[in-house]
């Protein structure tokens, strides 16, 4: 018997384009292991040295105008939270202190990017968390626990190392892949992994690596 492909996936609640991911990982085949690890966008941003598309004032409308539209086309429910980008650690450490669990990741993706929702918003993180049995105060603690904020720093350290640069990101057999429209190219891979080593693919590897940067 074959052994089972594990897809990693590296998301953040910061993004909405990792929110469209998580209301799409049907699409995977059900004989793929999935193993969620929520990151902190912004580190990949300052290893990376790069910016989110928020931060890129041209760049900013049409990412909210594409997002708004592949939500419509992909039939998934779509209200944009009241500050973008916003402090995502709450929800990132809230979701590690409860474990690696795909209802509670689509729960906390949908609080923010379904029902635009802020943890920043007293009364409604509060009635999140009770939701999940919890009390304010008893949250705290949880999510200042320092084994739970080294946790998030383990795993955004792996995903550098990995080579993620960007979410959602996805790795399975040590390749990268990142987005959410990477989802086919993906299945497309799983399908048929000889599909990275074709002539066109492997002209695609060393595009660009003679380029100087200023």
């Amino acid at each position: 018997m074959a052994q089972q492909k594990r897809l990693t996936w590296y998301y953040d609640f910061i993004s909405p384009y990792a929110y469209l991911a998580s209301q799409a990982l049907d699409r995977f085949p059900n004989t793929i292991e999935i193993v969620r690890k929520p990151i902190l966008f912004a580190g990949l941003l300052k290893k990376w040295e790069t910016r989110g598309p928020a931060e890129i004032v041209p760049m900013r409308k049409f990412t909210y105008r594409q997002i708004a539209w592949l939500a419509n086309r992909n039939a998934i429910p779509l209200k944009f939270p009241p500050i973008h980008p916003f402090n995502p650690l709450k929800l990132l450490r809230l979701n590690i202190s409860l474990g690696d669990d795909s209802a509670i990741v689509d729960r906390l993706f949908r609080f923010v990017w379904a029902e635009g929702r802020s943890s920043d918003n007293p009364s409604q993180w509060a009635a999140l968390l009770e939701e999940f049995g919890l009390s304010v105060g008893e949250t705290e603690e949880r999510i200042g626990d320092a084994v739970v904020k080294q946790q998030l720093i383990t795993y955004t350290e792996q995903a550098i190392a990995e080579g993620i640069f960007g979410v959602p990101g996805f790795v399975v057999d040590d390749e990268v892949f990142w987005g959410f429209d990477s989802i086919p190219f993906i299945n497309d891979y799983l399908e048929d992994p000889a599909l990275i080593s074709q002539p066109l693919m492997r002209q695609a590897d060393g595009v660009g690596e003679g380029v100087k940067r200023g």
